[in-house]
């Protein structure tokens, strides 16, 4: 996950995510009641296209792992999370270094004399302060949200480290009093842990535990973990969000992240001095005994325990029948901060860091690393085969040269893990470039490639991997979304997905992410299953990646269709200023049409009221110009002029007055959330860049590196003829773009599954009107019926945790034949399992 990119991260842009084809038409509730037994004639406004399929030749061979899963611990989800500890803070160790809201007490409310202490008395050199209670003293923790979620009935498991000769009295109870019989523990002497079972009289989800003493004692790990685990395991996962997890049947699972990886300090944990606070994600602060384990502040604003480590994320893959996938630090952070680290002695330190890590997963437990996991409790290995160096590097030549050394070690001694590389943050542009030309080079086995782009972009890009080097290296595309949860949203994935499958030999992974979001703690959106402490559902997009990893097929059978007709008409809009994380002055706003008409001049000599805006920021006229003051706002877009102008000259000059990056100008601006603008010094000041803008969520059209020099002024031109637009930057050519690729709703990819003999046709109709389809399947031996399932919904419905408008249907369809007719019911995924005749 990419936070510097600031078309990514943001709530307010991808949670404004709406539908690319509006329309709310009612829709059938199966394919067999849209005219699919053969007629094609019992929809209206249906328009007609025609599938074929060639089963006499043979596509690209499909892994069992290409579709899988990416955990990274983005909006609680781990702690709070899938994690299934019900004590927040259970060790004490929150601090105002990891979040200005917190304090060691955090979560916590004490009655009597307690504090939290960090000294020699510590459990353990890892785990670095305690709690301190004097003789009569109580401390209350309230969990993740307003109270722990209790079933009755049903066994919870209480634990603390405690040191002194005392009585420990453990209490669960709610508003309402007791939910059980409190329990009574005597201490003595050193740390010690003791533990006591908890069964709820009633349901509650306001639950709340609390410990307190007769003598002074110190206490710490405190726990409260439901035994009804995911398989039972202790320190295991929440049973609902794991279940949610294995009943999509992913081939792999890619963890920790993510900027979790490549953010933050990489020197991770000292003995003797302690550790610094916000570090990057180390594996080896996550094994081990729980208390042994080390905290971090997590990159995403939160502190994070790390009950869930690299054991629990092996344990879990192996769990769901997945292949692990784990990401460790090449030492070059990335996420917006773009550093390279540059101490040699560390970064040999890493490179054998990944080597200990294999040995973990894969070594005899004769080994140092073999023989802990086996005190783990998993004596057998964990069969890794892929592991990736890096995450989302910004500086591809800085990252490349620290990665060839870890593969070189790697290969080594251990050729048999395939070792994955990345393309950086973007789908296109020069770092990407960059960074695909050193791989290519040096014959890297695997790419990653990340990108989250609007609906627009995943169905103008179906066949990005048609022209990619098939005897070049192979690519993981291990983080991509469409900017939002709406059926929209996920009908464009599916699209894209088809393209994905048809390029399986190049493609040879594919994860959404993210993958969890808790709904009071969001940082990013879309995500694939949301959840509270009560439930957990899926959104649309989990139901598309449902429908395609259980249904993938072993081999791509070749097949065509035809495309829907399309007239793209000029680009139209009005035109726009705007800043991000900056100040910035405008100044001599020009519009002239392509007749020589002038349809906008403003030099803010007297007022700005030809503009309007959102209210973000602080935008007046001082000295002539056009300010906005506010450092610290992000995206102020002001507006004036028409959203029916055409094949016009925008001129402008900007200066940057102070803060992070440079400025922006708009144009082809037909709401706040539907535009192009111009980025210039965007991501930190690193690069600039054209972004289009369809219904809040971006996509990159063109990038070049660049910066943007405080104090001085810029003269801005933009050309904008039909929907070819040309950029100019100081009277120089900066760069031009012909926005022309269609748009097209309707996708679709056959496969075969080989055990059962099934030929898959997968459609997608990402449009309003129904989709009649003729269906040629070149003489194949098949039934004559079809289980059909089928997802549809309006393209704004959005599964919630009350309602679920997008479901899968299935229903059977008894009209096959080797050509027949069928009919794809308007804003649509529907996948027809044919079996052989």
């Amino acid at each position: 996950m990419t936070r510097g990119r600031r078309r990514r991260w943001r709530l307010g842009l991808g949670a404004a995510v709406g539908s690319l084809l509006v329309g709310t038409a009612v829709l059938p509730s199966s394919a067999a009641d849209a005219g699919g037994a053969g007629d094609g004639g019992a929809v209206a406004d249906a328009t007609d296209y025609s599938v074929t399929v060639d089963p006499n030749r043979s596509g690209a061979a499909i892994d069992d792992t290409m579709y899988g899963v990416f955990f990274e611990d983005i909006n609680r989800a781990a702690d709070g999370g899938l994690y299934a500890e019900l004590v927040q803070n259970r060790s004490f160790e929150y601090s105002t270094a990891d979040n200005n809201g917190y304090t060691p007490l955090t979560a916590w409310k004490t009655n009597g004399t307690a504090k939290v202490v960090d000294d020699d008395g510590r459990l353990h050199a890892r785990n670095r302060n305690y709690l301190s209670l004097a003789a009569g003293a109580s401390a209350t923790n309230s969990g993740y949200g307003t109270g722990y979620t209790l079933k009755k009935g049903e066994a919870y498991d209480f634990s603390v480290w405690a040191r002194g000769d005392s009585e420990v009295t453990a209490t669960l109870g709610d508003a309402d009093g007791a939910l059980a019989t409190p329990r009574k523990i005597r201490t003595r002497g050193g740390w010690a842990q003791y533990r006591a079972t908890f069964t709820p009289s009633q349901d509650t989800t306001t639950g709340r535990l609390t410990v307190a003493t007769t003598k002074d004692t110190a206490l710490d790990m405190v726990s409260l973990f439901p035994r009804d685990t995911y398989k039972g395991r202790k320190n295991g996962l929440r049973k609902d969000l794991a279940e949610k997890v294995a009943d999509l049947k992913p081939g792999f699972v890619r963890f920790p992240g993510g900027c979790l990886v490549n953010t933050g300090s990489m020197k991770g944990y000292d003995e003797a001095s302690g550790y610094e606070r916000k570090r990057s994600y180390q594996w080896k602060d996550t094994v081990g005994p729980v208390e042994q384990r080390a905290t971090n502040a997590n990159f995403w604003g939160y502190n994070q325990s790390y009950g869930l480590g690299y054991y629990e994320y092996f344990q879990f893959a192996e769990d769901v029948g997945a292949m692990p996938l784990p990401v460790v630090p090449a030492l070059v952070t990335g996420c917006g901060q773009n550093k390279a680290t540059d101490d040699d002695a560390l970064l040999k330190r890493h490179i054998q860091d990944t080597l200990d890590l294999i040995e973990f997963a894969n070594g005899p437990t004769s080994t140092k690393w073999g023989k802990l996991r086996a005190e783990m409790g998993h004596p057998k290995p964990f069969h890794l085969t892929h592991l990736e160096v890096g995450n989302e590097e910004n500086l591809p030549n800085e990252f490349f040269a620290r990665f060839k050394q870890f593969r070189a070690a790697i290969e080594a001694e251990h050729p048999d893990v395939t070792i994955i590389s990345n393309s950086g943050p973007d789908d296109s542009g020069t770092t990407f470039d960059t960074a695909w030309k050193l791989n290519k080079d040096a014959k890297v086995d695997m790419v990653d490639e990340h990108y989250y782009n609007s609906t627009r972009w995943f169905l103008q890009n179906n066949e990005r991997y048609d022209s990619y080097d098939r005897q070049g290296p192979k690519v993981f595309l291990g983080e991509y979304a469409s900017l939002g949860n709406q059926w929209s949203n996920a009908m464009s994935e599916a699209a894209y997905m088809t393209g994905l499958e048809r390029n399986a030999d190049v493609v040879k992974l594919a994860s959404y992410a993210p993958l969890f979001a808790r709904t009071d703690t969001v940082q990013w959106k879309p995500d694939m299953i949301w959840f509270n402490d009560q439930k957990s559902w899926g959104s649309a997009d989990y139901e598309v990646q449902k429908l395609f990893m259980r249904n993938v097929g072993d081999r791509v059978v070749p097949s065509s269709a035809t495309a829907t007709p399309s007239t793209l008409e000029p680009i139209t809009g009005a035109v726009g200023l705007s800043t991000w994380a900056t100040s910035a002055a405008y100044d001599d706003v020009k519009v002239t049409g392509a007749d020589g008409k002038t349809l906008l001049s403003d030099d803010f000599s007297g007022d700005a009221a030809q503009w309007t805006g959102t209210g973000s920021g602080s935008w007046s006229v001082q000295d002539g110009q056009y300010v906005q003051s506010d450092a610290a706002a992000e995206n102020t877009l002001v507006t004036a002029g028409d959203p029916s102008w055409q094949n016009y000259d925008l001129h402008v000059k900007a200066t940057k007055k102070s803060g992070k990056e440079g400025f922006l100008v708009a144009f082809g601006v037909k709401d706040t959330g539907n535009y192009y603008w111009w980025n210039l010094g965007g991501w930190n000041n690193t690069q600039s860049a054209v972004e289009q803008a369809v219904n809040g969520g971006k996509s990159t059209l063109l990038s070049k590196a660049g910066s943007i020099e405080t104090g001085r002024a810029y003269d801005i031109d933009i050309k904008v003829r039909g929907r070819q637009v040309t950029l100019y930057l100081d009277g120089q050519e900066w760069g031009s773009f012909k926005d022309d690729k269609p748009a097209e709703p309707f996708r679709q990819v056959v496969t075969r599954d080989k055990a059962t003999g099934d030929l898959i046709v997968k459609v997608v109709n990402a449009q309003e009107s129904a989709a009649r389809t003729k269906v040629d399947l070149g003489g194949a031996d098949v039934a004559d019926s079809a289980t059909v399932t089928t997802l549809t919904a309006a393209p704004d419905a959005e599964n919630t945790a009350t309602d679920r408008p997008v479901k899968p249907v299935t229903s059977r369809f008894d009209g096959v034949a080797d050509r027949f007719t069928y009919t794809f019911p308007g804003n649509s995924v529907t996948f027809l399992r044919i079996k052989k005749g």
